[in-house]
């Protein structure tokens, strides 16, 4: 017999983890087109994403329209960011546990160049994981029947940003 509540769950973070997703292959669309020439930044939940920056609306709703297309024409690979906070995280959290794994376990003298040491082991090793983690756990390319259902402009005081609604009607 399944359990209602762990569908609802299962569900909640199927739809984040598209929107997850198509946040980064709008962001990506953006970058494409302008380069690092304005800062860009997303946050995605199930019932859709922001995106925050220096872009216009039409940009936007351009960026998601494509970014869309483009992932269910097979460019599932937009789904997974160098730029995401997964890889931050995972970036500190491995600078965490090496520190940890150093520290009182050598001579005083030997703790500052060990977790030096252990923190660049992090750095080189936070990339690929995180985008390990980014294709596993935290997004997918996989848009089945979402729908982009409105773009509607955020901003407070020098920050603009951007709602993107999505509508996900059968996540499995």
């Amino acid at each position: 017999m399944e359990n209602p509540l762990l569908g609802l769950v299962l569900g909640k973070v199927e739809r984040t983890r598209r929107n997850h997703g198509l946040e980064h292959a709008t962001v990506a669309v953006l970058l494409e087109r302008f380069g690092l020439t304005r800062s860009l930044a997303g946050r995605s939940n199930s019932r859709g994403f922001n995106i925050f920056g220096q872009v216009t609306k039409e940009e936007v709703e351009s960026a998601v329209d494509e970014g869309l297309r483009r992932m269910r024409h097979g460019e599932a690979s937009l789904a997974v960011s160098p730029f995401c906070g997964t890889n931050i995280a995972v970036t500190g959290a491995l600078a965490g546990l090496f520190t940890l794994a150093i520290v009182n376990r050598h001579p005083k003298h030997q703790q500052l160049p060990n977790v030096m040491l252990g923190g660049m082991l992090a750095v080189v090793l936070g990339q690929p994981l995180g985008r390990l983690i980014q294709q596993q756990l935290t997004t997918s390319g996989e848009m089945g029947d979402m729908k982009v259902q409105s773009v509607a402009a955020r901003g407070w005081g020098p920050f603009k940003g951007f709602w993107v609604e999505t509508s996900q009607p059968t996540v499995h």
